[in-house]
């Protein structure tokens, strides 16, 4: 009798990253991903020791998608730029795995090409050494942070949207103005967080760079 067949890391990575298109990060297991194998999870084990480390492989692998083809241009600013559209994008086809990465991080080669790109666009900033590594933190938390926040709108269904934006109106444009007096002058105005998200992530992250180049020498 044949034995169960012995499943590559690349090929287990690949079912549990289509796993993640259709379920959350709470609701997948090790042993759902064993059965959509169909193998033992145990036999999962010998390739990652948790789930959260096969989580971080996932998320890795993502990382590795954006920085294929990668190629640094323009000066610093411009760099760190287009790395973070390309991680945006590469998140954004596969949204569920972006909160994997603000909550997991990753450890993986793609972590540390994102690293260096970003660590050597800091240095052609001309920033102390020493300021370095705290600025490198700053933008990966926001990049981490603006991904996440825009894959998890992109999660919603067209329904749970707009049943999300009647809520929002409601809450808006219904507020008393005695209690709530400066929402409701701009209650007309207001945008909710699914509105403009891609002006959003560019805005905040050139604020974000300003700030860093206004403390260069």
């Amino acid at each position: 009798m044949a034995g169960r067949r012995r499943w590559s890391t690349e090929e287990i990575l690949d079912t549990a990253a289509e796993l993640l298109r259709t379920t959350d990060v709470e609701s997948f297991s090790v042993r759902k991903l064993a059965a959509a194998l169909g193998t033992d999870s145990s036999s999962l084990y010998r390739h990652f020791r948790n789930k959260t480390e096969l989580l971080r492989a996932v998320a890795d692998r993502i990382l590795m998608e954006a920085m294929d083809g990668y190629r640094p241009e323009g000066d610093w600013k411009q760099r760190i730029t287009a790395l973070a559209l390309r991680l945006r994008e590469a998140f954004g086809r596969q949204p569920q795995l972006a909160a994997i990465w603000g909550r997991y991080a990753s450890s993986g080669s793609g972590s540390r090409l994102v690293m260096e790109e970003v660590l050597q666009a800091l240095r052609a900033s001309r920033l102390p050494d020493e300021e370095i590594p705290v600025r490198y933190h700053r933008i990966v938390i926001l990049l981490a942070a603006l991904i996440a926040s825009e894959a998890g709108v992109s999660t919603l269904t067209p329904e749970e949207y707009e049943q999300g934006m009647e809520l929002f109106r409601v809450a808006v444009l219904g507020a008393d103005p005695e209690r709530f007096p400066a929402l409701a002058h701009f209650a007309r105005d207001v945008r909710p967080l699914g509105a403009d998200r891609r002006a959003a992530f560019d805005e905040i992250l050139a604020a974000q760079l300003a700030h860093i180049e206004a403390g260069s020498p």
